[in-house]
């Protein structure tokens, strides 16, 4: 799940609470008396005592632990609310024994470095930070630490490709993202939940068109594209604002917001390939030079120039079925 990140701006420092708002963080948390003049800078949860879109007591809970009782506490909370975990000297073992125990932990750090440890405790990590910064560097290093992650890193193989075929006119979705798309960077897509393709953004410029790295043209409106916490929607269900997984050749990902939605008929081709195990992955896409799925190295290759053989980068999931993009254990055979 997506890690959290607060950030506590006491006494009210006004640059401090701009730098956090440029670094994404998920709520400020200001005395009371700021919480007008926090709320106006921009659109993002204010924490407060009696004040706030989240208040102190009501939707979360503040625990300091000095023994042993304290987490026994945190326990009975069971996870409903957010508990921001104090400790009178940094260390990490409360929050190893909650780890175990319980979930929707905040732990209370001072530095970058702290935030990293606690993010990297028992493997899983606390589930968010409450940073109390003492520099502007601290909010942006905690920002890049929360980043990192939060990105997931996903299995890619090679695959060979068995066969193509020309599809008749259909509908097609190019997903315009907010972000600028790197060399290599792609989106995972697949006729089915459990077998994608990573087809390459559109920074690749073309005698045809001009670049766009803001683009993945993905495919047709019925495929399923990988998000976030192994999640899956249909390529026609996405809109303004919904977050989806970009990925390289290397299987780093990272999360970036979709401004827009292009659903427009178009001349359609099927993309066939299979693994060296025999998994196989499929794709309807548009026939088109400028539409790219990714080899081995990195490098974009045109669906309209792939052969037979020639070899491309895929993620295979586990083969469940999904229910409004969830993974469900079932039994199923999708063709």
């Amino acid at each position: 799940m997506k890690k959290i990140f607060w950030v506590k701006i006491s006494p009210f420092d006004k640059k401090m609470v701009s730098i956090a708002l440029e670094s994404g963080v998920d709520a400020i948390w200001v005395d009371d008396e700021y919480f007008e003049e926090a709320k106006n800078l921009a659109k993002v949860n204010i924490i407060g005592e009696k004040k706030g879109d989240m208040q102190v007591g009501k939707d979360l809970k503040v625990v300091k632990i000095t023994k042993k009782e304290d987490e026994d506490d945190v326990v009975k909370i069971k996870g409903e609310i957010p508990v921001v975990i104090e400790n009178i000297d940094w260390t990490i073992i409360p929050l190893e024994n909650l780890i175990s125990k319980t979930t929707n932990l905040i732990q209370s750090v001072k530095t970058p470095l702290e935030a990293k440890i606690a993010l990297e405790t028992m493997e899983k990590g606390a589930d968010g930070i409450l940073l109390i910064p003492e520099t502007l560097n601290d909010i942006k290093e905690t920002a890049q630490i929360i980043e990192m992650a939060n990105n997931e890193n996903l299995k890619l193989e090679k695959v060979k490709i068995t066969d193509t075929k020309i599809v008749t006119m259909s509908d097609r979705c190019c997903m315009d993202t907010t972000s600028m798309l790197a060399p290599g960077e792609g989106m995972l897509i697949g006729n089915t939940a459990s077998a994608f393709f990573l087809v390459h953004n559109e920074n690749v410029q073309s005698p045809f068109c001009a670049a766009r790295p803001f683009r993945v043209n993905a495919g047709a409106v019925h495929a399923y594209i990988k998000l976030p916490n192994n999640k899956t929607k249909y390529l026609c269900e996405v809109s303004s604002a919904d977050e989806v997984l970009t990925c390289d050749k290397d299987g780093n990902t990272r999360v970036v917001a979709i401004g827009r939605n292009k659903i427009e008929r178009r001349p359609m081709m099927l993309i066939e390939a299979e693994s060296q195990d025999g998994r196989k992955v499929a794709l309807v896409m548009q026939n088109a030079e400028t539409i790219r799925l990714t080899s081995p190295d990195g490098h974009p290759i045109s669906v309209t120039k792939i052969q037979k053989g020639d070899q491309v980068l895929a993620h295979f999931g586990d083969k469940t079925g999904r229910h409004f993009g969830q993974e469900v254990k079932e039994t199923i055979n999708e063709k």
